[in-house]
Formats: structure tokens, sequence, C-alpha cells
């Protein structure tokens, strides 16, 4: 017990002292390899037992997927199609951001990256269009969130392998609370577009 309180007592004072979270947690991990005297080889093991998971060659791929999608325009198209549809309703270019978002999310499996290749797309021309700053940039956040439940969510493959779950099983899912959340999202971006009194666009597409 005074060891683990040793280990963690030397944590948060390299916090407190300003180290690095990644420098203070190897720090409290070295105090606890020799503190309970677990062998230094045992870290090796675990770090290449950790890594060479099938499932975890996913993630870059899915980075990639997302890169070459964002280079290569398909999001413009994407969301020029979505606002032909919504753009004249209500907070329609609003909506189109959070339907694009879903989609977006279901390619790229990160909220950042989501968030990161829309934001661009539909912040500035919902501002131009009268929307709220603060508004816009919450909008696309709050749909770009919801990549972490859309599958192929990278957070599914990194908490399946940390588990033991079937990452295929978690995808399952996640459809369903995807689906449902999106939806409550876009009813609440609607009435908070017809609240503010955010019109669609006079000519969408």
């Amino acid at each position: 017990m005074m060891a683990a309180l040793i280990v963690f007592g030397l944590f948060v004072l390299l916090i407190a002292f300003g180290a690095p979270i990644g420098v203070a947690l190897g720090a409290a991990g070295i105090g606890a390899i020799l503190n309970f005297d677990l062998g230094v080889a045992m870290v090796s093991r675990n770090f290449e037992a950790n890594i060479a998971k099938f499932p975890l060659i996913a993630i870059p791929f899915f980075i990639l997927a997302g890169n070459l999608m964002e280079k290569s325009r398909i999001v413009d198209g994407i969301s020029k199609f979505v606002i032909l549809l919504t753009g004249k309703r209500t907070g329609g270019l609003a909506i189109a951001g959070v339907i694009t978002c879903i989609f977006w999310g279901a390619v790229s499996g990160s909220g950042p990256a989501t968030a990161a290749a829309l934001g661009m797309v539909f912040i500035a021309p919902m501002i131009r269009q009268g929307y709220d700053k603060y508004y816009a940039a919450s909008t696309i956040a709050a749909g770009a969130g919801l990549s972490i439940i859309i599958p192929p969510s990278i957070a599914f493959i990194v908490y399946g392998n940390l588990t033991n779950v079937s990452v295929g099983a978690l995808f399952l899912g996640g459809i369903l609370p995807g689906i449902v959340v999106g939806l409550f999202l876009i009813i609440a971006v609607y009435l908070g577009a017809r609240k503010h009194g955010f019109r669609g666009s006079e000519a969408s597409g």
C-alpha cells in the first residue's frame, strides 16, 4: 500500500512541477516496476503484446481513407448534395452540416478529423448566411462528436482491443445509437435555428 502511495505521489509531484503528463506517467511506471520488482523484461513483452493486434492496423487505414477523401474534394461534393436537399429549410445549412458529419464520421472514424474537414466547409458559409458564429461552430463540433459511436469508430477499435471485446460487435452496437443520436441532433439544430430565426438559403446548390 505504501509503495502504491509513493508511486502515485511521484506522479502528482511531477505534474505539480509542470512535467509533461507523458513524462510523469513514465516516471510513475518506472517507479512501480522498481518498487514491485516486476522486472524490466516484462515491460517489453507487454508493450509488444498490446501493439501486435491485427484490428489496430485498421486505424491508420481509416485515417488514410479520410485524408484521401479530403484531398480529392469528395467532401465538397457530398456537402453540396446534402445542401441541395436541405438548404432551403429553416436551419438547412446547419442540418446539412450535421448530416455530412454523420457520413464523414462513417468514413474517417475520428471526431477531430471530421471537425477539421467539415469545419472549413460549413462554418464560414453559415456565418455569411447570418448564423451566429458560436452556433455554427458548436453545430459542427457536436456533429463531429457522433464519429465516436458511428462505425467504423477508432474509439471502438481501441476499446475492443483493450477489453478483448469483439470490434465487429461494437460496430454493430453503434449503428442504431448513432442514427438515433444523429436524428435527435438534427431536431435540436432545427429547433435552435427556428428559435433564432436562421432561415434557409434562397437558392440551394
